[in-house]
């Protein structure tokens, strides 16, 4: 049996809303922000430990900023909106 392959779309509709897409833009602005979060608190003097590395915002506030972000931009890939 030969199967038929599907042909695209005539009407031209985009497989991504404008609402999806604006979901993945604040999807990644909000990885952006998680991303952010969690950069800086070097130590200049590679002898001394800095304990800022290990304070709540990098080991909680910012991981699970970037999982929001992450669950934003499947949100925007996977659901389907009304055009």
């Amino acid at each position: 049996m030969v199967k038929k392959t599907e042909k695209p779309d005539p009407s031209g509709k985009m497989a991504i809303t404008a609402k999806g897409l604006r979901l993945m833009i604040a999807g990644l602005l909000v990885m952006a922000a998680g991303f952010l979060l969690l950069s800086g608190g070097g130590s200049d003097d590679p002898q001394v430990f800095n304990y800022a590395m290990f304070d709540f915002r990098r080991l909680v506030v910012a991981p699970i900023v970037i999982v929001a972000g992450i669950v934003l931009e499947v949100i925007a890939i996977m659901g389907k909106f009304k055009a």
